[in-house]
């Protein structure tokens, strides 16, 4: 993945990321307020060792001797017989073993200062407890384990430098610090979800998404629409409605395809169902016939046909009819508009759909109505559900996939166009339908969408005058 896309998935959930990240530190923050303020005093001890001589060597020696006693005597400081003592003068309602895991003593290598850390809940009882402990282990070491034998004093000498204070602020816990590590708990939790998500999830979402899932190129976006339903011919509906600005910028990239002289007739099809091919079909064939341009709208789907009800016409009889032999075309064409639009309704549901559309009748009617219009266009079913688009895409000059971003799957895309290239038909390129109309991934298709004042078609442009000439014109 580049930076871009990084970038991308912090966009597009930069709310979960933001919700994560607060949430983390507000859950820090409530778990230091249900802690217990701790206190630590702390006191540091001298420790020497006297000699009979006044000598340097003797008072080095002596020096030496102390800082390797250093290292013994730290582990006496948290020991029973100091910490027993520390108990009965403080009066404390604990024991040796508890007590000890609250006192840390320590020193410096090659030093003869102690340090002793007491941690408690109260302050003052921390600094009473640490003064106490330094004083008690003076007196073990010196009049106990390191007294001489008779009544010589001891060499050992340990005096406090550093009595405890009481401490004024609570050691732990460390509120900041842990509102700190919680906020950055939470926006890496945040972070790592957002791009987890983005790998695991298969859907289409940006033109990176479909260029990793095919070849084809992307012909068209169309912008999510939440009317779709009550206004599914947007072209004609609503002609200045970005959306449908949209639908003729798809209608120019479509009359630039390339097709070696052949006749423009194209299947528009889907992978799976419920991804827009039936509006964007009907729309682009207002769209193509809004340039004066002959067109022909087939509604192959012969299993779900949708085409006679958007465009307001009677569907009881049609393809079918014509393919059985039942009817000619040219008496079941029926004309849309006041332009050259035509439209070829489903007819009856047939019980053998594949076989109609795969017989060399239907071969014959697409053959006819590319001679007498300038686009076929062909509503089939979705390609990985039936053989019906496959089959049809034989006999016209290739194919259109439709896929609806954030529910076409990439892995279905990839199949739907493998299907056509195994029966050598070929793939003019990709329609995106819902498309988000703000968001990360509404941008990178935002070449695709115009404003009624300045897009294609618009009355401000060239295109829309040009257009506008046309429709009067026929």
């Amino acid at each position: 993945m580049e930076l871009s896309n990084y970038l991308r998935i912090l966009h597009r959930d930069w709310i979960l990321i933001v919700a994560l990240t607060i949430l983390g530190g507000a859950g820090a923050y409530g778990y230091s307020l249900l802690q217990t303020p701790t206190y630590e005093a702390n006191t540091q001890l001298y420790v020497s060792v006297r000699s009979d001589s006044s000598g340097v060597s003797e008072l080095a020696q002596g020096t030496t001797f102390a800082r390797q006693a250093v290292v013994s005597f730290v582990d006496v400081i948290d020991s029973a017989v100091v910490l027993d003592r520390v108990i009965n003068n403080l009066n404390l309602d604990t024991t040796a073993q508890e007590l000890a895991r609250a006192v840390t003593a320590s020193s410096p290598t090659n030093s003869v200062i102690i340090s002793i850390k007491v941690s408690n809940t109260n302050a003052e009882t921390a600094a009473a407890i640490a003064n106490s402990v330094g004083t008690n282990f003076a007196d073990v070491v010196v009049n106990s384990l390191e007294k001489p034998e008779g009544d010589n004093a001891s060499l050992v000498r340990i005096e406090t430098i550093e009595p405890a204070l009481v401490p004024t602020a609570p050691s732990s816990p460390h509120t900041t610090v842990n509102v700190i590590l919680g906020i950055i708990i939470g926006l890496g939790v945040g972070v790592t979800f957002a791009v987890l998500r983005s790998i695991l999830d298969t859907r289409i979402h940006s033109l990176h998404d479909i260029e990793a899932a095919t070849a084809a190129p992307v012909l068209g976006g169309i912008a999510l629409d939440p009317d779709a339903r009550k206004r599914p011919l947007i072209v004609h509906a609503d002609p200045r409605n970005p959306r449908a600005e949209s639908f003729r910028s798809l209608r120019t990239n479509l009359q630039f395809i390339d097709v070696d002289g052949s006749a423009r007739s194209f299947v528009i099809t889907s992978a799976g169902p419920g991804e827009g091919k039936s509006t964007t079909t009907a729309n682009l064939a207002i769209a193509l016939a809004e340039t004066g341009a002959r067109v022909a709208l087939v509604d192959g789907d012969l299993r779900l046909p949708r085409v006679a009800d958007y465009m307001g016409l009677e569907g009881g009889v049609g393809l079918t009819d014509v393919l059985i032999g039942r009817a000619e075309l040219v008496d079941v064409l029926q004309q849309w508009g006041s332009g050259k639009l035509f439209v070829l309704p489903s007819g009856r549901t047939p019980p053998n759909p594949s076989e109609l559309l795969g017989s060399r009748a239907m071969q014959r009617t697409l053959e006819a109505l590319a001679e007498a219009f300038d686009y076929v266009l062909v509503d089939a079913p979705p390609l990985l559900l039936v053989t019906d688009a496959a089959v049809v895409s034989r006999f016209t000059s290739g194919a259109l996939i439709v896929a609806a971003s954030g529910s076409t799957k990439k892995p279905h895309l990839t199949a739907a166009a493998e299907k056509l290239e195994a029966i050598g038909s070929r793939l003019f390129g990709v329609i995106v339908t819902m498309l988000p109309t703000k968001g990360p991934d509404s941008y990178s298709y935002s070449a695709y969408s115009y404003s009624a004042s300045t897009g294609e078609g618009s009355p401000t442009s060239e295109s829309g005058r040009r257009s506008r000439r046309q429709r009067d014109e026929t």
